[in-house]
Parts: C-alpha cells; structure tokens; sequence
C-alpha cells in the first residue's frame, strides 16, 4: 500500500511509489506490525523507527475504507508531520509557571539574607508601578481562575465519555482521540492550578521576606539598645556599688568618728564625776567648816556677852567702890 506521508527521508523525498522505493538503491524501513494497534500506540512505533513505509491492520475497518479523512488521520503517522502545539494562552501560562517556580527558588535560596531581598523591593522601580501592582494582581488571578475553570470544565467533559467506546469497531480512534484530549485537558488543569497557587504563594513569599527583614532590622536595632541598655545598667548598677562602697567606707569612719567621740565623752564625763565628787567633797567641808565656824561664832558671842556682863558688873561695882571712898 502507498504511503500518502511526505517523510524527510531521502527515499520518500524522491520517491512516491513502494516499488519505486525499492528499486532505488537505499534503505527502505517497512512497518508492518502482526497485531492490530490503537492509533497512537501505532503513531508511536512508527515515529519511533523513522519508518518509510508502514501497513495497518486498520484497513479492514469500515470507516478506513469508505472515509477518505479516516484514512488521512491513520497514515499521519510520520515524523515530517509537525505535532500540535499548545495554544497561546496555555503556553503563556506555563511560562508563567515556570517563572513562578524559578522565582520561588530563587527566593529559597539560604545564602541570600531578607534584608538583601528588602533592599532590592525598595528600589525606585517597585516604587513606581506599586500602584498598577495590586491591578495586575488581581488580573492575572482573575484570568488564571477563569482559565482553571475552562480546564476543570475540559476535564469534566472528556472524563465524562463511556469507556465501552474503546471497543467500538466502527470508530477505532475515538477513545484515543478523547484520551489524548483529556490527557491536554487536565495537563492544562495541572498548569492553571499550579500557576494559580504558586502565584498566591509567590506573594505570601514576598510579604513574609519582607516583614522578616523589617523584623531583623527591628532585632538589631532592639539588640543594639538591649546592649546600650545593659551597659548603661552595668555602670549604674558599677556606681553603685562604688557609691555603697563610699557609704560603706563613711559609715565605718563614722562609726570609728563617733567611737573616738563616744569615748572622749565617757573619759569627759569621767573625769567631770571625778572632779564633781571632789567639789561635793570639798562642798561638804566647806559646809561642815562653815557650821563649825557658825558654832564657834555663836559661842564667841554667848561669851562675849557674858564677858561684856561682866565688865558691866565690875564697872558699876567700881563705880559704887569710888564713891565709897570720897
């Protein structure tokens, strides 16, 4: 049978007919398998082997014989035929993932301190578009969430295909096709729900490095007035001493002032005992010699009295004598 793939061989890029082929002189790779394939397991295989020339078991179905498109879509199996790529909304977003994963890694990294990080948020440039910052935010969520939807939605509506269709004769690439399809469909839920969450965690991220490098900033500047603090306490607490000290030292010359002055007094106070038991003493004499003298006087006076008496008697017995005589 013909091949109506163009390969990029040198044998098919010449050649068009399976006998032309082999008459030309150069290797022919022929894929002819014994058991019949699903189409993609036999896209696989012949992709595989770089085959020029392939046969399918696939030529007995009805639908391969009266359609001409099922017979295109079986003999796309070569590798001249380019692959479908993801659209661009789907590539967008998985280079958006990617630079997701790639940020985070980057903001993982141990040897880079939060303070660098908050050093590069502070730049004038983060400044300048902060305020379109939370618009994006909330726009990119929005086309993320609505782009989960679409692939939750793909999801729901290929699973929901009964698997008896992988049997079914008259349509042989239908359960591959809603296989492959549901295959895209939720690697794109993968991609979405991926970049949906690690776009939330990449700006938790952001807000925790940078409330860490606040609270470092915060810690050492705490550290340092914990340590002011703690050298101002240690020389007040180091005057202190030195003032209890000083006290200390005062009290006891006090205390040896007042010992000094306490004893001077007691010696003081004796001596003034002393000298007043002498002047008690002496006050006593004094007095007794005083009475003594009282005494005496009075007894002078007793005897002068009687002695002046008795002159009194002895003139006037004179007197009386005298007058006898003349």
């Amino acid at each position: 049978m013909k091949s109506d793939c163009i390969r990029n061989t040198i044998c098919q890029e010449r050649k068009k007919d399976p006998i032309e082929m082999f008459h030309s002189g150069q290797l022919v790779k022929v894929c002819a398998p014994m058991v019949r394939y699903s189409k993609l397991a036999f896209r696989t295989l012949v992709r595989r082997y770089s085959c020029d020339l392939c046969y399918t078991p696939m030529i007995v179905a009805a639908d391969f014989v009266k359609s001409i498109k099922a017979r295109d879509s079986e003999f796309t199996t070569n590798q001249g035929v380019k692959r479908k790529k993801m659209t661009l909304q789907w590539v967008a977003v998985a280079t958006f993932l990617y630079a997701e994963i790639g940020l985070i890694l980057i903001f993982c990294l141990p040897f880079i301190p939060p303070q660098r990080w908050q050093k590069i948020f502070s730049f004038n440039v983060w400044g300048k578009i902060a305020t379109f910052w939370n618009k994006a935010f909330l726009t990119i969520i929005v086309l993320l969430i609505v782009l989960f939807l679409d692939a939750v939605r793909e999801v729901r509506k290929y699973s929901s295909i009964p698997a008896i269709e992988k049997g079914l004769s008259s349509k042989p690439g239908a359960y591959e096709h809603a296989q492959m399809k549901l295959f895209r469909s939720q690697r794109n839920l993968y991609i979405s729900g991926f970049s949906l969450f690690f776009w939330l965690v990449l700006r938790r991220l952001v807000t925790l490095i940078t409330q860490l490098a606040i609270e470092l900033s915060n810690k050492g500047v705490l550290k340092t007035q914990a340590e002011n603090t703690n050298e101002a306490a240690k020389k007040f607490m180091e005057e202190n001493e030195r003032l209890k000290q000083l006290l200390k030292n005062y009290v006891n010359e006090e205390e040896h002032i007042l010992e000094a002055e306490n004893k001077t007094l007691i010696e003081d106070q004796e001596k003034l005992k002393t000298e007043l038991k002498k002047t008690s003493d002496a006050l006593s004499k004094a007095q007794n010699d005083v009475m003594t003298m009282k005494m005496q006087s009075e007894r002078l006076s007793k005897e002068y009295d009687r002695l002046l008496k008795e002159h009194s008697e002895l003139q006037n017995r004179l007197g009386k004598d005298s007058k006898k005589g003349l």
